[in-house]
């Protein structure tokens, strides 16, 4: 990156990231809840497997999240769950990220503060805003100290946070507007979503911490977290069922049986079909255009680049797929029931359709089963909130995305 900046953008980039890191110290102390002799043994299994100590950090943390949901089922409904799942994501986040973990919170709190201090009419702008800003911040902070690599930090983990409480944001303005009792569109399609009052602390930071979507996602709104902690899409206020509650056994192993599948088709088709060089993909030239690789016949090289962007994709499913199995354990990714008690199903933490998606026969297809819930988030709260501009739509997606082209 330093080859195409001004010198004085340099100069001034550096000092701002120096001036940041700074602050580094201050957050250190906040890194409690994982014990030294944790990260010892984990480092020791990634020398021992011949991994990264990021990678295998991330696996763990990704399959920590089914023994954790278990217990999370067991926990009674109330603060309880909400308490547990805030400890439970910030260790997940002190676990694979470390220090970069205050990023979370600190931008957690502020919107929270904004929540607490704003009218929603205001918050709603204002919340996406200060969201924004800060992952964008991330993003660019991140390809410019390491462009093209692939580091574990905060950005991922961010970028899910920025999709909850932006809607959250919208939610909530809702929730007034339909309490007031007056007309508008857009609130009365997310009406099912809104949330009539800021939730408690406690409430809050269990959804933003939420550790069966804080690594991954999906990011589905507060409405169907706080359902889940509550057990009001089970039972009615009496505590009777609202319908005949179904098995989680299933829909929580297909999805894990699948993420393990699509890890191990990563890790051999990676391997074999790599895009970038593996040994130092900053410095040496992509695969896809390397001397090597252009001397081979067309035909050869579409096949070569098919290959490598499906082996890729794995990558995607392995995460959302085991996601969606942790989420199902505690009944968090079950839709609940209909007016006659019937299932409706477990869409809720569903962020991916790998078999549609690679037989799709139309772009729309392809787009409506690919990473659902950011679409979702687009659709909502940005695609009807903006009367319908694609350009607002696509232009958040972008940034929110990140500043590599492509």
């Amino acid at each position: 990156m330093d080859a195409v900046l001004p010198e004085a953008l340099q100069d001034g980039i550096g000092k701002f990231i120096e001036f940041a890191y700074s602050f580094e110290p201050m957050a250190a102390p906040t890194v409690v809840l994982v014990p030294s002799f944790v990260k010892e043994a984990v480092a020791n299994l990634a020398e021992s497997a011949g991994q990264d100590y990021e990678t295998v950090v991330y696996l763990l943390g990704m399959f920590l999240c089914y023994p954790l949901g278990l217990i999370m089922l067991a926990l009674p409904y109330g603060k309880l769950k909400h308490l547990f799942s805030f400890i439970l994501g910030a260790f997940l986040l002190q676990f694979t990220i470390g220090v970069q973990w205050i990023h979370h919170l600190v931008s957690s709190l502020v919107a929270y503060a904004m929540f607490l201090m704003l009218p929603a009419k205001i918050a709603k702008t204002a919340v996406p805003i200060w969201m924004m800003v800060y992952i964008t911040a991330g993003h660019l902070h991140r390809q410019y100290i390491n462009y093209l690599g692939w580091d574990l930090d905060f950005t991922g983990p961010q970028m899910v946070l920025t999709m909850k409480l932006y809607a959250l944001a919208y939610n909530l303005y809702d929730g007034q507007v339909i309490k007031s009792g007056k007309e508008e569109r857009a609130s009365k399609k997310c009406a099912g979503v809104a949330v009539a009052e800021v939730p408690g602390i406690i409430e809050y930071l269990g959804y933003s911490f939420c550790f069966a979507t804080v690594l991954a996602g999906p990011a589905y709104e507060y409405k169907y977290y706080a359902d889940a902690c509550d057990g009001s899409r089970l039972y009615d206020k009496n505590g009777k069922p609202l319908g005949k509650i179904p098995s989680n056994i299933w829909p929580t192993l297909r999805p894990l049986l699948g993420s393990l599948i699509f890890l191990g088709l990563f890790v051999v088709g990676n391997g074999k079909y790599p895009l970038l060089d593996p040994t130092d993909p900053q410095n040496n030239t992509p695969v896809l255009i390397a001397a090597e690789q252009l001397a081979k016949p067309m035909y050869e090289r579409y096949a070569y680049s098919w290959l490598a962007l499906v082996c890729i994709r794995f990558r995607y499913y392995f995460a959302w797929m085991n996601a969606e199995g942790a989420n199902n354990i505690w009944f968090a990714g079950f839709e609940g029931f209909d007016d006659k008690g019937n299932a409706k199903g477990w869409e809720v933490s569903n962020n991916m359709d790998p078999v549609k998606f690679e037989t799709a026969p139309n772009l729309k297809t392809l787009s409506s089963v690919w990473n659902k819930k950011t679409a979702n988030w687009l659709a909502k709260y940005v695609y009807i909130r903006t009367n319908g501009s694609l350009l607002a739509t696509y232009g958040m997606s972008a940034f929110w995305h990140g500043f590599y082209p492509g």
